[in-house]
């Protein structure tokens, strides 16, 4: 018992310490980018069922927080990138019937010009690839998503799959912008892509727990956030976990909340559970 405490304490103190700066910026991140997502798909369901007429003229389409309590998705014309063709307004955690829908007021805002300027412009750099940066794999797209925040301008390039039942995580980018929304700079989040399965192929051994590994970063992405929280409700398990040399990032997706402990202390606890066996 004694043994057991001492390991329990180890945990907790090293729970306390890894909640840093960057691992709550990461996790509020990853949710921001779900919460875009999420109002983009949902957004799409409804712009394709609804304005059927007006889909060989739509030119890209993207989401960003109007406040707080609130996210707005728009999808943009084709051949004049400053007229919307529709304006969807969403709860903060979107949900799939929007609470406002406007395809009259058609001139886009300047937030929406800026966001709109760089998701092209990251687009545009992704499949003319001129430098062979990006990867592009069978059954897959690209998806794009822009911030403009108090952190700068950025758009997250995410790769999604094309056919059912799993979740891909890696093969993602970010792409920054300065304050005139000028390209600046790119970089990999990941250096390869895995597929994970929504559930075990064996019914008497359920998936609990999926895993991969860092090499590029020492904590979970935001981009793996946004993933795996789009993807949850499909999936029979409910944890992630990132291992990297430093850390082992633990990410709940039950309840949204991520925690990281140092690499040796993970090391010590298995090993010590495995003593205990």
């Amino acid at each position: 018992m004694k043994q057991v405490l001492v390991w329990l304490c180890i945990l907790v103190s090293t729970y306390a310490y890894s909640q840093n700066k960057k691992t709550e910026k990461i996790e509020r991140e990853g949710i921001l980018l779900y919460r875009l997502e999420k109002g983009s798909w949902y957004g799409t369901d409804d712009m394709l069922e609804r304005f059927a007429s007006k889909k060989d003229s739509i030119g890209g389409y993207l989401s960003y927080e109007t406040n707080a309590h609130t996210i707005t998705t728009i999808f943009f014309n084709r051949y004049n990138y400053d007229k919307i063709l529709a304006r969807y307004e969403f709860d903060s955690l979107p949900k799939p019937i929007p609470r406002k829908i406007d395809s009259i007021n058609t001139v886009a805002t300047a937030t929406e010009k800026r966001l709109i300027t760089i998701r092209q412009d990251a687009a545009k750099r992704a499949f003319a690839n001129e430098d062979s940066f990006f990867k592009f794999y069978k059954n897959t797209a690209l998806n794009f998503i822009p911030v403009i925040d108090k952190d700068g301008s950025r758009v997250y390039v995410v790769t999604g799959p094309k056919i059912p039942d799993v979740v891909l995580l890696g093969n993602d980018y970010k792409l920054d912008y300065n304050k005139k929304d000028e390209f600046v700079d790119k970089m990999k989040i990941h250096n390869s892509i895995i597929q994970l399965p929504y559930k075990s192929e064996n019914k008497d051994e359920p998936i609990v727990t999926t895993y991969h590994s860092h090499v590029v970063t020492d904590y979970i992405s935001s981009t793996d956030i946004c993933t795996l929280l789009l993807y949850k409700d499909f999936l029979q398990w409910d944890e992630h976990i990132v291992m990297s040399e430093k850390e082992v990032s633990i990410f709940d997706l039950e309840k949204e909340s991520l925690f990281a402990i140092k690499r040796k202390a993970w090391d010590k606890i298995n090993s010590q559970k495995n003593n205990d066996k």
